[in-house]
């Protein structure tokens, strides 16, 4: 027989103080946490982990995620209760991110003593801004020629191995860890939040970001493709020092508030606890299987055959243009407009046909569709293409090309050969997009080449520099020529 036993209500009351007090007794645990070793029974016994309970659906409350990232900086307290936290940034301060290993015992055996892998991004939170991701940042990237969105402080961060930072994906970082060692990762965020937002009067209020960490682990052929955890949290970025004067506003507007009025508020937590979400799609992963390198037999690579010509591995097609037609019906320009991403207008076009929408003015569809979403429907419709910054070609130089050179300086004879040069578009003006571009047009590493000369006066081979690649002129021609690197298999190529 089972005895409940019932408190008598002043029972209930003092016990209900007890708790009470006992919870206010451990307020103050944690702020002595500093850049030292740490356990995981020791974050989890933060009160800080309290703020993620009334974001977790009732069947995950008692669910422990096998990581947990920690950004070390301060939430707002202005955030209502049932509401995503807000963290307030620096513009290019580093801020620790504490990647910690969370699980149990015997879970994910098959991780122990191997490293996993996390790509951090800095993404829009905005719903409207999301769709327009790849304007939005790509506009960013020409005010802000050289800059990256997120960094990683190197020199500060311990425990990451092969950081990596894609030059073409300015929001994204990523690196390898060890989850049974301490890991702290320093990331800097470059943008603020108000270079997104409409210029209309002053002092607009500035967007959004979210910080996602997607972490894999490796697959049967060593590619860190298996998904194992996602989290993020919300953060807006301001201009240096912003951050702080935005907490300090939010916290005495805070103390002005009646006590009623504050219940309905989350407090101020030291750190930011990253809550669980789904991962990142169409993650472009890297594979770390070894390049196609260089033939050893020889000293050069090809990229056509004799005097040019396209080998027998033909080059990718350039894509389908998918102009919209003035002939397509109201239905096929539905079916246009969710292909090119343009989902969500779908139904104020409803009735319009190809014709229609190719009728209207630029500031037609600014006044419909907003500014960013207008712009970058009115050059869909008109099917413009952005142009590269600088466009430059090369050709391969071939065995077959120096004799008919010979020939022309020792006869004086004009040959009808003719040869094809590809078309390289740089848009960064940098000797790493350089190099990139060259290694995609070779199909290998670009690990595997050295370095790029430019042949000079008198033949000397002069280093290409960042400043050297924004003096060229739009449009030149170069033959490359290749050299083996003496110290590793790697090769030199020499712009002539």
């Amino acid at each position: 027989m089972a005895w409940a036993l019932k408190l008598p209500l002043a029972d209930e009351v003092i016990e209900s103080g007890l708790v009470q007090d006992f919870d206010a007794s451990l307020s103050g645990i944690g702020q002595e946490l500093g850049a030292g070793a740490y356990s995981m029974s020791d974050v989890l016994a933060l009160p800080i982990f309290k703020q993620e309970e009334s974001s977790l659906p009732p069947e995950n409350e008692n669910k422990i995620l096998p990581f947990q990232y920690v950004l070390c900086a301060a939430t707002s307290p202005a955030v209502k209760l049932h509401d995503e936290t807000l963290t307030y940034l620096n513009q290019g301060q580093s801020y620790e991110i504490r990647m910690l290993d969370n699980r149990k015992i015997g879970e994910l055996p098959e991780i122990n003593g191997k490293l996993v892998k996390s790509i951090f991004r800095v993404v829009f939170h905005d719903r409207r801004l999301q769709y327009t991701e790849h304007q939005q940042l790509e506009g960013w990237r020409w005010n802000r020629p050289g800059d990256r969105i997120l960094d990683i402080d190197i020199p500060m961060s311990v425990g990451i191995i092969d950081p990596r930072a894609n030059p073409t994906q300015l929001n994204t970082v990523e690196f390898l860890w060890d989850p049974s060692k301490r890991t702290s990762v320093f990331i800097q965020v470059h943008c603020i939040s108000t270079e997104f937002t409409m210029r209309k009067h002053g002092g607009e209020k500035g967007v959004p970001f979210r910080v996602q960490i997607d972490t894999f682990k490796e697959n049967e052929n060593g590619e860190y493709t298996e998904h194992l955890h996602s989290a993020s949290c919300q953060i807006k970025v301001f201009k240096p020092k912003g951050a702080d004067r935005k907490q300090k506003t939010d916290r005495e507007k805070m103390e002005k508030r009646t006590p009623h009025e504050k219940e309905k508020y989350q407090p101020s937590y030291e750190t930011t606890i990253l809550t669980e979400c789904s991962p990142w799609p169409e993650i472009t992963y890297v594979n770390n299987a070894p390049s196609p390198g260089f033939n050893s037999s020889h000293s050069s690579f090809s990229i056509g055959e004799g005097n040019g010509s396209p080998n027998h591995q033909p080059e990718p097609p350039p894509p389908i243009a998918d102009n919209l037609l003035p002939t397509s019906t109201p239905q096929e320009a539905q079916q246009w407009l969710h292909r090119n991403r343009f989902s969500t207008f779908s139904r104020l076009f409803r009735n319009f046909s190809g014709a229609d929408l190719l009728k209207l003015t630029r500031e037609d569809v600014i006044q419909i569709c907003g500014p960013a979403d207008g712009i970058r429907l009115f050059n869909a419709l008109k099917g413009r293409m952005v142009r590269p910054r600088l466009t430059i070609y090369v050709c391969q130089e071939s065995q077959q090309l120096r004799d008919l050179q010979q020939k022309h300086e020792d006869r004086d004879t004009v040959t009808s050969t003719f040869f094809v040069y590809h078309a390289i578009y740089l848009e960064e003006l940098t000797a790493v997009e350089l190099t990139e571009k060259l290694a995609q047009l070779f199909s290998i590493s670009s690990q595997q080449i050295s370095q790029i000369y430019k042949q000079g006066p008198t033949g000397i081979h002069v280093l290409i520099s960042d400043e050297m690649i924004q003096n060229f002129q739009d449009e030149s021609c170069f033959v490359l020529d290749t050299m083996k690197a003496e110290t590793n298999d790697s090769y030199h190529i020499i712009l002539k």
